[in-house]
């Protein structure tokens, strides 16, 4: 006689995937102090020309300058 089960391959299945699946979990969480998330580039250039009177001097001349172009 044989005694052995026969198991059901897609359980086997199942069980690798929710291990690799607890396993990844894992790893994102151990990244996640490592990799920072990186915010858009505009974000930290935006507000950077704030009170600045050589920029708002060069916005103006922009200004007068497309006013005498048309």
């Amino acid at each position: 006689m044989i005694s052995q089960q026969i198991e059901d391959p897609s359980q086997h299945l199942e069980s690798r995937v929710a291990t690799l699946e607890t396993e990844l979990a894992q790893m994102k969480q151990m990244l996640s102090v490592f990799v920072k998330k990186k915010s858009p580039w505009w974000l930290k250039v935006a507000g950077s020309f704030e009170n600045d009177p050589t920029f708002d001097e060069a916005v103006r001349l922009g200004e007068e300058w497309r006013k005498s172009a048309e």
